[in-house]
This record gives C-alpha cells, structure tokens and sequence, in this order.
C-alpha cells in the first residue's frame, strides 16, 4: 500500500485528502489494490508447489459436524443476500455451507476495479432451516464452494449457471438443459497408480461483472501432494453455453517413494469429464422400465489425424480402461446423442435433457492419448465414466504445463463429425436360422448411421461396412442397407467370440465408392 499512499499525496492536498479516505475505506472493508490476474495466480501454484504439501483443515464445529445429509441440506444460502444483486449485476453469486461430505473450507474473493476482497462467511448470509446450532460461535468458516446465476431461460429470473464445488468439479448449463455430467479442473491416477488422488480448488477469485457484461470470468488456485494449478475460467451463458478455461499445472518434485507427495503421477488427466452410464440400447436391464439411464451414452473423439471415433458408453462387470492414441485431437467428449424423452420415459430425471460436453483444444496438446474409464455401478446415483487427456510427457518439476481449451455444455444442437454418426447400437439377436448353440459364441449388433454424406445416397448405392476384429473376434457377417422407415443407413454384424473370458475390440464404418462416409464406430464386447 506504499505506493499508493505515495501517489496520492503527490496530487493537490484537497484531492490527496479525498483519496487517502476512500483508500482507508476500503482497507476497513478488506480491499487490497493487487492485480488478480491468470499471472498472479501462476506465481502462487508455483510457490505453493515448490513447498512440501499442507493439506487443509477438515475439522468442523462440533455442531456441524454432527449434522446428516438431509440436515446440511436444510442450510440454504439466503437468494437476497446474492452477490451483486444490489447492484443488478447481470451475473449473482451464492455460496455453498460446509458440513458432512464438504469438510474442506474454500477461499472466496471479489475482483474489482478498486482491488480484491476476501468474502468473509456470515452467519446472516444463510437460511439454517430447522437446524437447532449458534453459527454465531464459529468463525469464518469459509465455503463449499458457489454458483453463479444469469438470465439463462427468462428475463424474469436469474437462473443457476454454473457450479463450483468438492475437489476440483465444476458443471454448467445451456438454455432448457439439466444437470447431468460434471467436469474437473484435473485427474490424477484415475487409474495407474496406487490409488486416485482428487486435487482441489482451495482459493477462487470472482471478477465483479459490469452492466451489460455477458460473461463471467472466475479466477482459482488449485492444490494436492503432487501437483498445483492456476486457472481461468471464462463462462458465456446461451443455448450453448461455454467455459474456456486456461491453466498452468505444476507438479511437485518426486523421489519415487514414501509418502503421496513423493510418488510420481502416473497418469496426469486433462480437461477430466464425469458421467454416468448404467443402462442404453447396448446394454438394456430386464427389471427397468425405462429403456434407457445415462448422462451421457458415448464418447466422442476428434483425432489429430482425422479420424472420428465413436465409443458407446457401458456398464462393466469390472473396471474397464480404454485409450486412442493420438497427436494434437481436434476434441474429445462424453456426449448424450439420444435426446427423444420416449428413449427414457423418466418424468422425474429428465435424462434427455442432460447436457453433453465438448471440449476443443485451444492450441497443439502434442503427442498422448484420450483415456476412457468405465466402473461398474448397481445404479444412476454413482458416477461411473471418466473421460481425460493424458499428455504423452509430463512437464518438469518449476516448468508450467499450459493447457487451453474450451469447454461446450451442448443440448440437441452439439458437436457432430462432418460426414456421418451413429444415432444408435443395439445389441441382441432378431430372427435366426442360427442354431442355439451357435449364438452361444456369437454377438450381433445392429448400428444406424445419419448424417449428411448419407442423405444424398440412393437407397441402392453402394455402401459397405468396413469391419475389424481384434484376435479374440472372427466378423462372420456384415451388412448395410438403407432404412425405408427412417430414411438411415442400418449396419448389421455378426462377431464369433473366440474366448468367451476375453474382450474384443471392433472397429467398423461405412464406406461408398473407396470412400469413408461415417464416423468409426468402435466397441468393446465385454467378457462373459
């Protein structure tokens, strides 16, 4: 604060006086005159991961801590008492309590154009229900985390926009979209290692919005034993809405040994998605009635060489790791392609209105692999998909790894390859001259493909289907005809499983005249 005092008595002493009253106001209210900036967040990860990890103080009042779900729950940020509503910002902000799964306080600041503040935690902020505490006696908590409002549906009422909170996730909506998958800031050791670890965001920095503004900027500081990260989020709210976020990743020094902060990262994940499959077209279950539950139903990968692929989503028997390698993709993510209401019949879940998620490099990532994690799950309320980029390198202990990319929460209007999709995978046996035990080592599937390198075919052009088999597999028949009642092309197959213990890996796409005309459809036929 030196050099502003200093500037402000060179002016004329009337001035200076008005000066040092607004600078000694604004100290009172806890106004600090930095710049908050993606630079000045890079300099703290990089001192914080130059220094032995300190992991956060997850003890809670007493009182708190004996509160059940149903009871933190009940504790409910007070909407008038919103963030910048006052002032009729076009962004609100709203905070989260802490108590039971949310033990680890965040760090919340207010970006200005007269400097930084700490957002203190006020008992008068929040609603505490039926709860029988005196929240008065705790202090300054801290945060959960928060979520930002904008007039997303109706001029009239600010909707939910965007969600920070536990480790490093974030979600976000379009116009008419409900909550579905979340993203992270970064994944470590989802799988490879010795046991996942959640890095967290620890410190955010909210930049107060001007009128007129649409869009909304959220600075944070990431923190774990292995590594530390500064990013910026941008958020522009629409139909579409999208995050561009910019980081810098450090990972702490490593010996290979002792403790977590010790260990080297195994797998770094960037641009981390999580979803949830536990049934589709592909994998149906008996005792539903709804044909389908998932947040989304495959992934989509763009590579740097190309190619399309297309993955459905399923729900193993056992942890199921799957990766495409590639240079510089042009986007990965898990999306939800099936958006007719009739494919899950769920009044209540809505899962036709769960978003997809894009996300599109910003710059060349280099050489690694789009990694995909499938867990077994009993039901919808687990996450049980992960989705990430694992850098073919990681960068030295002190040096930054710069990533940049943007993130697109899509509803019936999302990514789609250029030439042609899959709009669904069904697998099961219609009618058949095949024998029992026949179909006992066989696999049938039936894929129809849409898009606009079919639309102009006769129904009698030559489209094939262009199958492979890994060494587990023997492609016994293939098909590809027009549908007469959609107007789509239909790809039937017929796979022999050689070892009925092991997996096996197809590829497959449509092909005219020597020419691909669809994405590539690639599964995985799991072991029995």
């Amino acid at each position: 604060m030196q050099a502003v005092f200093s500037s402000f008595f060179s002016r004329p002493h009337r001035v200076g006086l008005r000066a040092v009253a607004m600078c000694a106001a604004l100290m009172a209210a806890g106004v600090h005159a930095q710049t908050v900036d993606l630079d000045h967040i890079t300099q703290l990860a990089k001192q914080r991961a130059a220094q032995p990890y300190s992991a956060a103080d997850g003890r809670l009042p007493p009182a708190l801590a004996a509160l059940n779900y149903d009871q933190v729950r009940d504790i409910r940020w007070r909407p008038e008492r919103a963030l910048w509503r006052a002032e009729q910002l076009p962004f609100e902000a709203m905070f989260f309590h802490l108590g039971l799964y949310q033990r680890e306080p965040v760090l919340i600041n207010e970006v200005s154009p007269q400097g930084t503040r700490h957002i203190p935690y006020r008992t008068a902020d929040f609603d505490y229900g039926k709860n029988k505490v005196q929240p008065q006696s705790w202090g300054d908590l801290g945060f959960a985390g928060f979520r930002l409002h904008h007039h997303l549906n109706s001029p009239a009422y600010k909707d939910e926009l965007v969600v920070f909170q536990g480790a490093s996730y974030f979600r976000a909506l379009g116009a008419g979209q409900q909550y579905g998958l979340s993203a992270r800031g970064l994944a470590i050791d989802t799988v490879g290692g010795k046991g996942e670890e959640f890095p967290r965001f620890t410190e955010f920095w909210l930049v107060r919005p001007q009128p007129g503004d649409t869009q909304a900027t959220v600075y944070a500081l990431m923190d774990s034993p292995r590594a530390t990260g500064a990013y910026r989020f941008d958020i522009q709210p629409g139909t579409q809405t999208t995050t561009t976020v910019r980081s810098r990743i450090f990972v702490r020094p490593t010996t290979g040994k002792g403790t977590d902060s010790a260990r080297p990262i195994a797998t770094l994940g960037i641009a981390p998605l999580t979803s949830m499959f536990l049934s589709g077209e592909n994998q149906p279950r008996k005792d539903d009635f709804r044909p389908e539950v998932h947040d989304s139903d495959g992934l989509m990968v763009a590579t740097g060489e190309g190619e399309w692929l297309w993955r459905p989503l399923q729900n193993p028997r056992q942890v199921l790791v799957t990766s495409f390698a590639t240079t510089n993709p042009k986007g990965f993510g898990l999306m939800q392609r099936d958006r007719q209401w009739s494919s899950y019949e769920d009044v209540e879940a809505r899962y036709e209105r769960r978003p997809s998620a894009w996300v599109r490099p910003l710059h060349h990532w280099g050489p690694g692999r789009v990694e995909l994690v499938q867990l077994p799950t009993p039901d919808e309320t687990h996450d049980n998909v992960v989705a990430y980029w694992v850098p073919q390198q990681l960068p030295a202990p002190g040096t930054p790894l710069e990533v940049s990319y943007e993130l697109a929460w899509q509803g019936d209007e999302q990514q789609r390859p250029p030439s042609a999709w899959a709009t669904q995978s069904r697998k099961g046996v219609g009618y058949t001259q095949q024998s029992a035990e026949a179909l006992r080592t066989q696999v049938q599937y039936v894929v129809d493909f849409t898009g606009p390198a079919l639309h102009d075919l006769k129904a009698d052009a030559p489209v094939k289907a262009v199958v492979t088999s890994d060494a587990n597999g023997r492609v016994l028949e293939s098909g590809v005809y027009r549908n007469p009642a959609t107007g789509q092309w239909r790809m039937t197959l017929r796979i022999e499983r050689l070892r009925k213990d092991q997996p096996i890996e197809l590829r497959a796409f449509l092909q005219h005249l020597q020419h691909a005309v669809s994405e590539t459809w690639t599964h995985v036929i799991l072991p029995e």
